[in-house]
């Protein structure tokens, strides 16, 4: 793809569509959102949409639809099976994704569930480059654990490693020498590892991947949820594949795995998911599954509408212009924070803005969840929605002791096509003032802890009055403004 350069400015996103719907958003009062947050438990989860102005918690199924997926859900077939509505998402996905069984699913952890209920046993062990919340709760829920083996720079906030979310070979190869394939069901890569800021793999790490895969017989299995946007980034960044089309890096990239799992959420910009391989004796182990955990074989829990939507999606995740949109938009914000002195993680990754919390509030113990608190905070004097990836998004060990995450991010998520940069700017300017006034931040501490995925629902309190100093501190700055 060319890119567009400025005669009268400096380089900035231009957006490659136009706006054809709009949905009206609301700012409301700061002394509403001073009630909003502690109504919600201190948990932006918990926020309804009436209190949010931008809603920067996920890109998962918040991305913007294209005219042609919603023209699409109108000639969806309602068949409970052999639904054409399917057979149309079976032929993109053999065209998109080079795979030719496929397993339908509600979503991305669905497809989890039904993984580990397949391939998982008590006592197993899962190599990753770096979990995801809901992979990471589906596999101890089964009695197994994890090993992450990333680089030991890949945790770096600030760094100028393109491809952080690749895997150490020779630690890969350590831990299989260690626990040995009969405890190694599969070895797990996530593309765009979330977590640690929307990170890629590269093509040339996820070959060598394979290939110790090959040499101990195990199963290679690829989260594709952000796949297009490893992609297009692997585009960007991995000379040798700088002049292949986005359909050559992305097949490449699922050939190279045994089973590939998605969430549509994110993938295709539509709702549901899918497990799909070229091996008939992997998609018998999960066939029976689905129609026990999720729905007959050609809609597995799906409305058909969307199954019309998300084979539509497929193919338009292979338009560089499309896919590029969101990568853009967000280095443009990491570039504006980083010139701010706001520590952010770089590379700029994919998904979102990834705040470094540790080095905002570093006055804040780890144990008072600095992600959390910069969230809650956040959205308090802006009426923005991020979303804490830190401790409160970890786990307790087997004896209850809470498990300190490697990092503290608030994620302010830019799903495709949604926003405009005026509002990408006012997000700026507000965590502008918030850096400059971070000291009035404070801890937070649970009143409720789920036992599974707290972060989604727990509650929190703060450990003192800073919330009330913060809201002195900006109606002295911004008076009556919003």
């Amino acid at each position: 793809m060319s890119e567009v350069k400025f005669y009268m400015s400096e380089s900035m996103p231009l957006e490659l569509h136009k706006v054809r719907v709009v949905q009206k958003l609301n700012l409301v009062p700061i002394e509403r959102r001073y009630n909003a947050i502690q109504e919600a438990g201190f948990n932006t989860f918990r926020l309804g949409t009436q209190d949010v102005f931008l809603d920067m918690l996920t890109d998962s199924g918040t991305n913007a639809m294209s005219d042609n997926q919603i023209a699409a859900m109108f000639q969806a077939d309602d068949a409970y099976a052999g639904s054409q509505s399917f057979v149309r998402l079976h032929r993109a996905v053999e065209e998109v994704l080079g795979k030719k069984y496929l397993l339908p699913v509600h979503q991305g952890r669905a497809a989890e569930n039904v993984i580990c209920k397949a391939f998982v046993k008590k006592g197993d062990l899962i190599p990753m480059n770096y979990h995801f919340t809901t992979a990471l709760a589906h596999i101890l829920e089964s009695g197994a654990k994890i090993e992450e083996l990333l680089h030991d720079d890949a945790l770096q906030i600030k760094s100028e490693n393109p491809f952080k979310g690749n895997i150490d070979i020779q630690k890969l190869v350590a831990c299989i020498e260690k626990h040995g394939t009969d405890k190694i069901p599969f070895i797990r890569m996530e593309a765009s590892t979330n977590l640690i800021g929307g990170q890629p793999f590269s093509i040339a790490n996820l070959m060598d991947v394979r290939r110790v895969a090959d040499k101990y017989g195990i199963m290679l299995v690829l989260d594709a949820s952000l796949l297009g946007e490893n992609a297009y980034l692997v585009k960007q960044r991995e000379k040798e594949w700088a002049e292949n089309t986005m359909a050559d890096i992305m097949k490449m990239m699922t050939n190279l795995a045994d089973l590939v799992y998605f969430s549509a959420r994110k993938l295709s910009s539509s709702r549901g998911g899918g497990i799909c391989t070229n091996r008939k004796d992997i998609y018998q182990k999960m066939e029976a599954l689905i129609p026990l955990y999720e729905g007959f074989l050609t809609y597995g829990g799906m409305s058909v509408r969307e199954i019309e939507a998300m084979a539509v999606g497929l193919h338009e995740t292979l338009d560089e212009t499309m896919i590029s949109q969101s990568p853009q938009f967000i280095k443009y914000f990491v570039e504006q924070l980083t010139r701010l002195g706001i520590p952010v993680v770089t590379p700029a990754g994919v998904l979102g803005c990834h705040i470094d919390a540790m080095a905002f509030c570093d006055h804040i113990p780890q144990t008072e969840y600095p992600a959390g608190a910069l969230a809650a905070a956040y959205y308090f004097i802006s009426g923005i929605r991020g979303m804490e990836r830190g401790t409160i998004s970890s786990v307790r060990d087997e004896n209850g002791v809470e498990l300190l995450a490697d990092v503290e991010l608030l994620r302010l998520a830019v799903p495709r096509r949604v926003f405009t940069l005026s509002q990408i700017n006012y997000a700026i300017d507000r965590l502008r003032w918030l850096f400059d006034n971070r000291q009035l931040i404070g801890g937070l501490k649970f009143v409720y802890e789920p036992p599974v995925l707290r972060f989604f629902m727990g509650g929190l309190e703060p450990t003192s009055d800073w919330l009330e100093k913060l809201l002195v501190k900006f109606k002295k700055d911004f008076g009556n403004s919003l």
